[in-house]
C-alpha cells in the first residue's frame, strides 16, 4: 500500500507538483497500525490531476476532490484549499491555494494533520506526533469554530478517542458541550455511520461513556445509551436504543433489531427460539440477556433440523402415505411435524415420521 501511495506521488511531482499522504493513513503509519484508505494532498488543481491520471473522476469537484484508482488502489487526492463558506456542513465556497499549512489549519484534528513524502518521510507541521505521543485528541485551531462550521467533528473526536484509546482535550470537552446542539443539523444518516464506527470498537465502553457523559445521548435521540449492555456485533447495540423510527436502517437492518427485540422480551432462548431465530442472533440477545453465548452454541448443535428443507420427509411422500391431494393441510402437517422434531418430541427419521403421520391422522 505505502510503496504504490509513494509511487503514484512521484508521479504528480514529475509533473512538477507537490504532494502529500495526509490523514489517517499517515497517522497510522507512525503510530504503525495497518490503514487502508489513503487520501492525498496536492497543489495541484483537478483539471491538473486529470491531465496526468486518465482514469481519474471528479465526484466532488466543487470541493476540489478527485478520486482515482492506482494499480488496483483508490486514491481521494484533494487540492489544497481553504474553505470560505459553510452550509448544513459543507464548503460551499472553497478557494484553492498553494500553501500545505493553510490547508492543514482547516482539518480538524492535530493527530490528521501529519504528512508523508514522496520519500516516505513524515512531516508534521502542527505538532501532530506530540499530540499523538501524549495519547490526546486536540482540534486544530478554536474548538468552538471548527464544530459550528461541522457539528460532525464532535462524533469524529469521540469515534477517535474511542479508536485510539485516547483522551479528548480540554477545549474539546468544553466546546462539544456548548455546541452539543448543533447535532441537530446533522442527518440520521451522518450520525449513524459515525456511530456506527464507535459501537465497531472494540473499545466501545469508552464511546458510549463518552456519549453518556458528554450529554449528547440527549441531542442524538439514544434514550437508553447509559443501560447498553455491550455485544459483539452493533444491531445488538441498536436493538436496545429504541431508534427504530428514528435512525436509517436498511430492511435487513428493521428485521434483525425486531427479531432481537422480540427474543429479548421473551426474556428467553430454547430450542425453537433458537430454530426460528438462527444462531447469529440468538447469542446477540444472550449478550444482551445475560445469557452465556457457548450455552446457546452448544444448544445449536443439539438441533436435530435448522430449516424445513431438512426433515426427512417429502411433501409428495405424505400425499402418497395419506393418498390426498396436496392442500392447506399438508403445511399445518409439516409445521407440526417441523415443531416436534424441534422439541425433540419425534426423531427426524423417515421411518417414524410416517409412523407419526399414520397415527395421528
Amino acid at each position: 500500500m505505502l510503496e504504490t501511495s509513494l509511487e503514484l506521488l512521484k508521479k504528480i511531482e514529475k509533473n512538477g507538483f507537490e504532494c502529500y499522504i495526509v490523514g489517517g493513513f499517515a497517522r497510522d503509519y507512525y503510530m504503525k497500525k495497518k490503514s487502508c484508505d489513503v487520501d492525498i494532498c496536492t497543489n495541484a488543481k483537478p483539471r491538473d490531476l486529470m491531465k496526468i491520471f486518465d482514469n481519474a473522476t471528479l465526484p466532488k469537484e466543487q470541493y476540489g476532490a478527485l478520486t482515482l484508482f492506482y494499480k488496483g488502489i483508490r486514491f481521494e487526492i484533494t487540492t489544497y484549499r481553504k474553505e470560505i463558506k459553510y452550509i448544513n456542513r459543507k464548503p460551499i465556497e472553497i478557494e484553492y491555494i498553494n500553501d500545505l499549512y493553510e490547508d492543514l489549519t482547516r482539518r480538524d484534528f492535530t493527530i490528521n494533520t501529519l504528512c508523508i513524502n514522496s520519500k516516505g518521510e513524515i512531516k508534521d507541521i502542527l505538532n501532530g506526533i506530540y499530540d499523538i505521543n501524549r495519547k490526546l485528541i486536540k482540534v486544530v485551531g478554536d474548538a468552538n469554530s471548527k464544530f459550528k462550521e461541522d457539528p460532525l467533528r464532535m462524533l469524529r473526536a469521540i469515534r477517535f478517542a474511542t479508536q485510539l484509546n485516547f483522551k479528548l482535550d480540554k477545549s474539546i470537552i468544553k466546546g462539544i458541550k456548548e455546541n452539543a446542539h448543533v447535532l441537530n443539523e446533522l442527518s440520521f444518516q451522518r450520525k449513524k455511520d459515525e456511530l456506527n464506527k464507535i459501537f465497531a470498537s472494540t473499545n466501545i465502553k469508552c464511546g458510549i461513556k463518552l456519549i453518556s457523559d458528554l450529554g449528547l445521548d440527549k441531542y442524538l435521540n439514544l434514550n437508553n445509551m447509559k443501560n447498553v449492555k455491550l455485544t459483539t456485533d452493533i444491531i445488538g447495540i441498536w436493538a436496545q436504543l429504541d431508534v427504530l423510527d428514528i435512525f436509517p436502517f436498511t430492511q435487513l437492518e428493521k428485521n434483525n433489531i425486531l427479531k432481537l427485540n422480540d427474543i429479548v422480551k421473551r426474556n428467553k432462548i430454547d430450542r425453537y427460539t433458537l430454530y426460528k431465530h438462527g444462531l447469529y442472533l440468538c447469542t446477540i440477545a444472550a449478550e444482551i440477556m445475560g445469557i452465556n453465548r457457548r450455552n446457546i452454541i452448544k444448544m445449536e448443535k443439539k438441533l436435530s433440523i435448522h430449516s424445513k428443507k431438512d426433515i426427512n420427509i417429502s411433501g409428495d411422500e405424505i400425499c402418497k402415505l395419506l393418498n390426498k391431494e396436496p392442500g392447506k393441510w399438508l403445511g399445518e402437517l409439516y409445521s407440526d411435524i417441523e415443531l416436534k422434531i424441534i422439541l425433540s418430541k419425534l426423531q427426524n427419521n423417515n421411518k417414524k415420521i410416517k409412523q407419526y403421520i399414520i397415527k395421528n391422522n
